[in-house]
């Protein structure tokens, strides 16, 4: 049988306890020196170049407007309202 985890009632058993020893002085910090100078990756450089840039296609955002404002953008109804139901149905607030 698995004893239950918490306070059992009943006799206590003696623990016993270890004397701790003081702490010798610790060295002082000192910075540590890399081993190496930083390499620059092409994914290093990729992340900074990526970093730089907003995280929007500028461009295609104007086209999409320019296409609202003329009325040639295609917008369908039951398309939009699939993906918004699919999104709540994916959507769980409490997890």
């Amino acid at each position: 049988m698995v004893d239950p985890i918490g306070i059992k009632t009943g006799a206590v058993v003696a623990r016993p306890v270890s004397s701790v020893n003081a702490l010798s002085k610790v060295a002082e910090a000192r910075p540590v020196q890399p081993a190496a100078p930083v390499v620059q990756t092409a994914a290093s450089e990729l992340t900074a170049s990526l970093a730089a840039k907003p995280p929007v296609d500028v461009e295609r955002v104007a086209k999409i407007k320019k296409a609202i404002e003329d009325g040639n953008f295609p917008l369908v109804p039951s398309t939009i309202a699939d993906r918004l139901l699919a999104l709540k149905m994916q959507w769980k607030p409490n997890d």
